[in-house]
């Protein structure tokens, strides 16, 4: 860890000896420490320098501690406070808090106590930052059709689907029930040549096939009871744009058969109609099921299948790209906010980090329910644990089992082992590395720094 990625705390007393021993405690936990014997000296260092975290004395000649409190809420109100004092009593401990000190120990205090204050007010803000630039990068996101994501794998899935959208060749988008299948076809009809005419889905497996039939090519009047007056159908209704044909695979095979026709002629007849409607029409299909197994099980016609199949993309679930469950949290969040009329801003580190954790099987659309649930049950604008339903606390634990060796290995060596595990899991992205292990950054780092071992 360099002195960029290092966490940068202020730390202000005018007694010499107690700023040199705090000081010289939070360097060796793996801090960057600027040391001020006075406000104004502190004051000056914020000019100049972005502080993660503030330790003052309260009681100080010229600015004391709640001057550099006051300022500090001025001019960087998300960085917290910590007071420091020998003058432990308890007006000066409410006044502090009331003016927005995170937290308030006394002299002498056990250097214990100061590291897990000093942790506690750093995971915070580190929370509080992230959480700042999601809502940046929400704010950017209003487009519907915008898949929202920072995974590589997804950046790339979508670059594909830029590049192919400016054609007219067929598509099929694969994936599991509620990772985004609509959305991404929304994503290449407006990234389209098509994007002026309209977008019409349609799922295959609604009706029967007498029904369905009549919904996609229309029908005329009088072509079966009820059917009181012409009707056009969903390949009519999105003449210049994309039809979104989702769960294609669960159509009947007669109704496949007339599909097919009307892909390679360009052209259908209304059911009761022996006049052929021409159509200009981008098929978009998409299904949670491997289509090929289908042909091979008889449900799918395989000349269907090679015409659909021109270019297929295959949509991750969202428990292989955990990186985009913050970012889609906080979507969300704010988005249910608004339709719901709720004043929720946040999500506690408890909440997120089972979010996180959780392994979704109903995929971004579970993530969807999980929020709208916990909008809609929290009265404090922070969605909590208790907001969430009780599943998500009862997980399976990951534990990683190295493999017995001959001779018996060393506790040490063992978690030296299983942090290098995790670390590849992660991609060696720290971050993500210490949420697994259930360790904050800093205290990842001490154990990276005293086992030898290098993420790069």
């Amino acid at each position: 860890m360099n002195a960029d990625t290092k966490p940068h705390i202020l730390l202000i007393d005018d007694e010499v000896i107690a700023l040199s021993n705090l000081s010289h405690v939070l360097e060796r936990e793996g801090y960057v420490v600027t040391a001020c014997k006075n406000g104004e000296s502190g004051l000056a260092a914020m000019q100049t320098t972005a502080f993660d975290l503030v330790l003052t004395d309260l009681r100080m000649p010229g600015i004391d501690g709640m001057e550099v409190l006051r300022q500090v809420r001025i001019t960087s109100p998300d960085v917290p406070v910590i007071m420091i004092t020998g003058h432990a009593t308890l007006d000066s401990a409410v006044d502090a808090m009331k003016a927005g000190a995170y937290h308030y120990i006394a002299k002498p205090f056990r250097l214990a106590e100061a590291r897990e204050v000093v942790r506690g007010a750093l995971e915070m803000h580190r929370i509080k930052r992230e959480n700042s630039e999601l809502k940046l990068r929400i704010e950017h996101l209003s487009n519907q059709t915008t898949l929202i994501t920072q995974d590589l794998g997804m950046q790339r899935l979508l670059e594909t689907a830029r590049q192919i959208a400016g054609t007219d060749c067929s598509v099929v988008i694969h994936g599991e029930s509620g990772t985004g299948k609509e959305l991404l076809a929304r994503f290449i009809h407006q990234n389209s040549r098509r994007s002026e005419g309209p977008f019409v889905a349609f799922n295959c497996g609604a009706l029967h096939e007498d029904l369905a039939a009549s919904e996609l090519f229309g029908h005329e009047k009088g072509a079966f009871t009820g059917a009181m007056a012409t009707k056009i159908g969903l390949f009519e209704a999105a003449e210049g744009g994309t039809l979104f044909l989702d769960e294609v695979a669960e159509l009947p095979l007669l109704m496949q058969v007339k599909l097919l026709r009307v892909l390679q002629e360009r052209e259908l007849m209304r059911v009761g109609s022996v006049t052929p409607v021409n159509i200009d029409v981008r098929v978009v299909a998409a299904s949670n099921r491997d289509l090929k197994a289908a042909v091979e099980d008889g449900q799918m016609r395989d000349d269907l299948y090679f015409r659909l199949n021109v270019v297929t993309l295959t949509l991750p679930p969202l428990r292989e790209r955990r990186d985009d469950i913050p970012l889609l949290a906080y979507y969300l969040l704010r988005k249910f906010s608004v339709m719901m009329d709720r004043d929720v801003q946040e999500i506690s580190i408890e909440a997120m980090r089972q979010l996180v954790e959780y392994d979704y099987p109903g995929n971004v659309r579970e993530l969807s329910n999980f929020i709208e649930r916990g909008v809609a049950l929290t009265q404090s604008g922070i969605l909590d644990v208790e907001h969430l339903p009780q599943s998500l606390g009862a997980l399976t634990v990951r534990v990683f089992k190295p493999e017995m060796a001959a001779t018996p290995t060393t506790l040490e060596s063992q978690e030296a082992e299983h942090i290098r595990h995790v670390l590849k899991l992660a991609d060696g992205n720290r971050t993500q590395a210490a949420r697994l292990l259930g360790i904050d950054r800093v205290s990842l780092w001490r154990k990276l720094k005293k086992l030898g071992i290098d993420s790069k």
